[in-house]
């Protein structure tokens, strides 16, 4: 009985690496052979940004900057003031006094019975821009270069694109919490640009996100998902979206660097708010992002497992190594061109933590009712 058990162990352990290897090669394999056409410059279409910032003071002054002076002809910039109280009100004066006809902000006050979402926040900014391109980012993001803007916007020069889907890499700094967010950013961003390349999108981030403001009004805004607190990017996407109607822009100007979380707590907080949207995606999205985490998580759990019960250890030792070639192989291309080469040599010590993190996360979701957007 106890071989055959053993056996099973294999089995199933074997059935994991399957499964993990059909994803890096019909999947992952998608983005990181990838070669992304240019976007036309035509710089033909009007654009509003629309940036929502509770108690962001600090982050407005050092990056809004950067989001006012790119090189693009006619755009507009809406800063959503989301019952802020530091000094974000006396920092966008500033901006408002240098930049009159290009910097729009809209307040909200805090209500003493309830609190507003982030969703309301970027409905509210969504209704008073005036143009029909819309392109979102958030207040402690920055530009990686002049042309984001440019990049992003150029694909609608394919009338039936509504929305563009791009690319915000966490900022490298100093220690292993810094590769773990880095890491699970990029792996993130090769599982939904290769489904977007395969005509599945299924999320998108709203750190720097695109889509039109009529698709927006189409599909009555955030009202099927506005009583989630989370959601007003990947969800949004993930009702949206179909084959035809989805570009991708991760080329390097086009990206926005964003600052990581300094702390586990933090990082912990962030990703609860995030788990929650994920509950709510399409069954068939569900159900190919759940296969991939148990299978993830299960070869590692059972490569242990077979490891101190000795039992077919080359083979174990073989097939965790094949995996791992296969990864490093796709994923090095990958962090290339996500900005991130360096976290290949990390994989092997922060794909682990990142599958036991995502563990917990989602057994501590079940007892988490309600998250806040800050």
């Amino acid at each position: 009985m106890e071989i055959i058990i053993y056996y099973a162990l294999f089995a199933v352990f074997s059935l994991c690496f399957c499964i993990q290897a059909y994803y890096l090669l019909v999947f992952h394999a998608k983005f990181s052979l990838h070669k992304i056409g240019e976007s036309q410059q035509t710089n033909i279409h009007s654009v509003s940004v629309i940036i929502c910032a509770r108690n962001e003071a600090n982050n407005l002054a050092q990056n809004l900057s950067l989001v006012l002076n790119q090189q693009y002809p006619n755009f507009e910039v809406i800063v959503v003031n989301d019952c802020s109280y530091d000094a974000s009100e006396d920092v966008l004066k500033t901006f408002v006094e240098q930049y009159p006809s290009l910097l729009k902000v809209v307040t909200i006050s805090e209500h003493p019975r309830h609190k507003t979402s982030k969703k309301f926040a970027a409905t509210l900014g969504i209704k008073a821009s005036a143009h029909e391109i819309l392109v979102f980012t958030d207040a402690d993001c920055r530009p990686n270069s002049p042309h984001w803007l440019s990049k992003m916007v150029g694909h609608y020069h394919n009338p039936n694109i509504e929305i563009v889907l791009g690319f915000s890499p966490y900022e490298a700094k100093n220690g292993f919490l810094n590769k773990l967010i880095r890491y699970e950013t990029c792996i993130t961003a090769i599982n939904y640009l290769s489904c977007a390349i395969m005509g599945k999108a299924y999320m998108g981030i709203g750190r720097n996100l695109s889509y039109k403001k009529s698709l927006f009004f189409k599909g009555k805004g955030f009202a099927s998902h506005m009583h989630i607190p989370s959601g007003d990017d990947d969800l949004f996407v993930n009702q949206h979206a179909h084959s035809r109607n989805v570009a991708i822009e991760y080329s390097h100007n086009a990206q926005v660097i964003s600052q990581p979380k300094t702390s586990f707590a933090s990082l912990w907080k962030q990703k609860m708010r995030h788990l929650g949207a994920g509950r709510n995606y399409k069954t068939a999205d569900k159900q190919r992002l759940t296969i991939q985490f148990l299978s993830g998580w299960l070869f590692y759990i059972l490569c242990i497992v077979l490891l101190v019960l000795k039992f077919m250890y080359v083979w174990v030792i073989g097939l965790f190594m094949l995996r791992y070639l296969l990864q490093l192989f796709f994923y090095q291309k990958a962090f290339v061109k996500l900005q991130s080469k360096n976290l290949a040599g990390w994989l092997i010590f922060t794909e682990p933590v990142y599958y036991a993190n995502i563990f917990l996360l989602s057994i501590a979701s079940i007892f988490t009712k309600k998250t806040t957007w800050r």
